[in-house]
């Protein structure tokens, strides 16, 4: 999604211009500080591998699966990938110059007799999207995909979505309460004519402007990532991570060090599937076996995850800690990160109770939005196109 590789690099951006105030305190934002209160709910900072399912004993997937098997992230570890790095267990390792972490597959306590291996994306394959990496490397099994991106990318590099962790897309618009008390939604910012200051290149502003919530005039595609105009113009609405700035511009931002207001963009009705895990489809029948296996153990480490954050989180920190980039990640983002996913839904159940699978009325909905906004989307094109639900255990979720 190309919106989304535009606002990773604006988090790049924006950790330039937090590293002043970050390092040498005791800011939540500081990659030196904090990883011990991550660690500490399962005793240290990767050698646990305990994903607390409480499940004694799983199959070993060493007859099935690739090992290493390859999944490939769209950015820096961070808590919303939390279901891969909670499969990392004991003795995992960290190669920080081409930013990925390795180790066995643990999953109830036991081990999987696999390494899974989850790669890093962004910067460190030159921010290409993830389907057009994964069609230059053939070492990598799966990959993150969001709705759009694929439905705009499939003549090219098609992907099929076998999972998604996240129910919901944390891209949200935030602006400031105490400015406008009466906004509420999205809707609203539109009603009111506030400037909302996006990446360009995205595809929700294109959809909302089609559909009537905001008028092009209003929309400013300039942002760049850095906190600044947002803080001295002060009535502007920006866009952003619902689980990530929040806490950074209350907490970590010193010139604003005060609550936003936000809707997500999935509660304006643009409800794309983020960060889903992907194969190429011509992948399907080699991996077809091990995905029977793998999809439910994934699905199991979002319910885990959610329950126990702490292997998880201590992965992430640590290996971005090791990484040594521009990339901080520390252990107050990690909680408030795992937090507000539970808290606004973005790690749930589907309506159906399951946890993980895709509604395909809900990726026609994308589909048909795209179309009426004048996007090039193949014809004929259908959710069977970029998903399937047939790797899902239905009877696992919250």
């Amino acid at each position: 999604m190309r919106n989304r590789t535009w606002y990773r690099l604006s988090l790049v951006l924006l950790a330039f211009s937090l590293l002043a105030t970050a390092c040498g305190d005791d800011g939540d934002d500081n990659t030196g500080g904090g990883d011990d209160d991550v660690a500490s709910d399962d005793g240290d900072s990767g050698d646990s591998g305990d994903s607390g399912s409480g499940e004694e004993t799983m199959a070993s997937l060493a007859d099935v699966c690739p090992s290493p098997l390859v999944i490939q992230t769209d950015w820096f570890p961070e808590s919303e990938h939390a279901a891969l790095y909670n499969l990392i267990g004991d003795g995992y390792s960290v190669d920080s110059d081409n930013k990925s972490v390795s180790g066995p597959m643990v999953a109830g306590g036991s081990d999987l007799g696999i390494e899974l291996e989850v790669r890093s994306g962004g910067p460190a394959i030159g921010f290409s999207p993830v389907a057009a990496h994964m069609y230059t490397d053939a070492s990598v099994h799966l990959g993150y995909g969001s709705t759009d991106g694929q439905i705009l990318r499939h003549a090219d590099t098609p992907m099929l979505s076998v999972l998604a962790p996240l129910e919901k897309n944390p891209q949200m618009i935030m602006w400031d309460p105490a400015v406008y008390p009466n906004v509420n939604t999205l809707a609203d910012l539109g009603a009111e004519g506030v400037t909302i200051n996006i990446f360009g290149g995205g595809t929700f502003a294109d959809v909302f402007i089609a559909q009537g919530i905001w008028s092009s005039d209003q929309v400013d595609p300039s942002y760049d990532g850095s906190p600044a105009r947002f803080v001295s113009e002060g009535d502007i609405a920006q866009q952003g991570f619902a689980s990530s700035e929040p806490h950074l511009y209350e907490n970590v931002i010193e010139e604003w060090s005060k609550p936003v207001q936000f809707q997500l963009l999935h509660d304006t009705g643009f409800e794309i599937y983020s960060q889903t895990l992907a194969i190429r489809p011509d992948d399907k029948a080699d991996l077809d076996a091990c995905l029977m296996q793998i999809v439910p153990i994934i699905q199991q480490s979002t319910v885990d995850y959610a329950a126990s954050p702490g292997h998880g989180n201590a992965v992430i920190v640590d290996t971005v800690e090791q990484f040594a980039d521009v990339w901080v990640y520390d252990a107050a983002r990690a909680e408030f990160a795992h937090a507000k996913m539970l808290e606004i839904g973005l790690i749930s159940n589907g309506p159906d109770g399951t946890v993980g699978n895709m509604d395909p009325d809900r990726i026609q909905s994308i589909i048909d939005q795209l179309m009426t906004a004048g996007m090039d989307v193949p014809s004929g094109l259908t959710a069977s196109d970029i998903m399937t639900n047939e790797y899902i255990d239905d009877s696992i979720g919250f």
